[in-house]
């Protein structure tokens, strides 16, 4: 939480001066009491005493004038705005590697099921694209709100060849650009890239992440698959060995970082389907600071009003 004008919590200084003076009148009120009366005919005196009712309509005072004080500092409280006219690239990898089954059923089926259920979380106000690659960039539809060729796209994910990571992410900057038109001011707009392996082909993806932060594009991305990840490879004779697959975690992570997105990793497919699931209310809202002054101000009127009205049922007077 924030304020606008945080000058007025100096208020707050106040109460424990304000405590201190009603305890005071409380100990003179209670000397004069103990003068009208012996200490031992106080209980015929006075045989009924409100106890701790005495002082709770003070106290509800007290905490009312609290929080007051901090509505007058107009408290700020930071929540997530859906964005208008955002755009999403999905950069999926499809390469070879993709048919590990560390992640059951296999590292393409959960990438396949959990793009599928991106594109039904996300608002339809949000336009989303897809590039996917192996060592090279086999497809590439522009982000819209149309989201039938970006799922026969997804659908399509066949395993095969290397991994051109920078060369997705360069195409990903292409389509935003493209969407974006002559926009002075952009709209918002993010690229979540899922892969399993190290970038073997085409551009380096370390320039292009910094190209996307320059641009203020923020790159999302997921290693998907376990260290102990294998698939098989013909050899040139024909025969077929086996291959560890683990995924590129450090460059990964150095592209979310360089580009102020965010790094996830996804060792099976619920996980992933998590991970897919924070993604899609975070590329789809922005936060956005909202003054919640009235809520503050309702909150020390309906204080004040229970200490007034408690102080009328058990002594019939305002305090």
């Amino acid at each position: 939480m924030s304020f606008a004008s945080p000058g007025f919590l100096a208020l707050l200084l106040l109460l424990p001066l304000a405590a201190l003076a009603y305890l005071r009148i409380e100990r003179g009120r209670r000397r004069q009491a103990e003068a009208f009366a012996a200490p031992g005919m106080l209980a015929s005196v006075a045989p009924r005493r409100p106890g701790w009712r005495r002082h709770a309509p003070m106290w509800l005072y007290g905490i009312a004038i609290a929080v007051l004080a901090v509505a007058l500092a107009r408290p700020q409280a930071t929540v997530a705005v859906p964005v208008e006219r955002a755009s999403v690239v999905l950069a999926i990898d499809e390469s070879g590697s993709m048919e590990a089954r560390d992640v059951r059923p296999s590292r393409l089926a959960a990438a396949r099921r959990a793009a599928g259920d991106f594109l039904d979380d996300v608002p339809r106000r949000v336009r989303v694209g897809a590039v996917i690659f192996n060592h090279h960039v086999r497809s590439a539809e522009a982000p819209t709100t149309d989201r039938a060729e970006v799922e026969a796209s997804i659908a399509g994910l066949r395993s095969s060849g290397g991994t051109a990571t920078g060369d997705a992410l360069d195409s990903s900057l292409r389509l935003i650009a493209a969407t974006d038109g002559d926009d002075r001011r952009p709209p918002p707009a993010a690229i979540v890239l899922l892969s399993d392996g190290e970038s073997t082909h085409g551009r380096d993806p370390v320039p292009v992440a910094r190209l996307a932060a320059k641009r203020k594009i923020p790159i999302y991305t997921v290693a998907l698959g376990t260290d102990t990840g294998t698939i098989q490879v013909q050899r040139p004779d024909g025969s077929r060995t086996t291959e560890r697959v683990p995924p590129d975690r450090d460059t990964m992570r150095q592209i979310a970082r360089i580009s102020s997105g965010r790094y996830y990793e996804a060792a099976d497919a619920p996980e992933l389907s998590a991970v897919y699931e924070r993604l899609g209310s975070q590329v789809s809202t922005r936060p956005e600071e909202r003054e919640i002054t009235a809520a503050f101000a309702a909150g020390a009127v309906l204080l004040m009003m229970g200490g007034g009205a408690a102080s009328l049922r058990w002594f019939g007077r305002l305090p």
